[in-house]
């Protein structure tokens, strides 16, 4: 069954630094097999700062 779009996307908030995004990422930050939803600006400083960090696919709202 394909997804149903929303008329009003609802942003959700960064499971880091609690800011509300449009778009997500699921990235791990640690070695647990724990995956996070991280705003742009987040997942931008883990990639770049975090030995740990693994990217795990784009979440939009819709």
């Amino acid at each position: 069954m394909p997804r149903r779009r929303t008329a009003n996307p609802q942003p959700r908030p960064c499971e880091l630094c609690k800011v509300l995004s449009l778009v997500r990422y699921r990235i791990q930050v640690d070695r647990t097999d724990q995956w996070v939803l991280a705003c742009p600006r987040c997942q931008k400083q883990q990639s770049a700062t975090n030995p740990h960090y693994r990217y795990g696919g784009t979440w939009k709202a819709r």
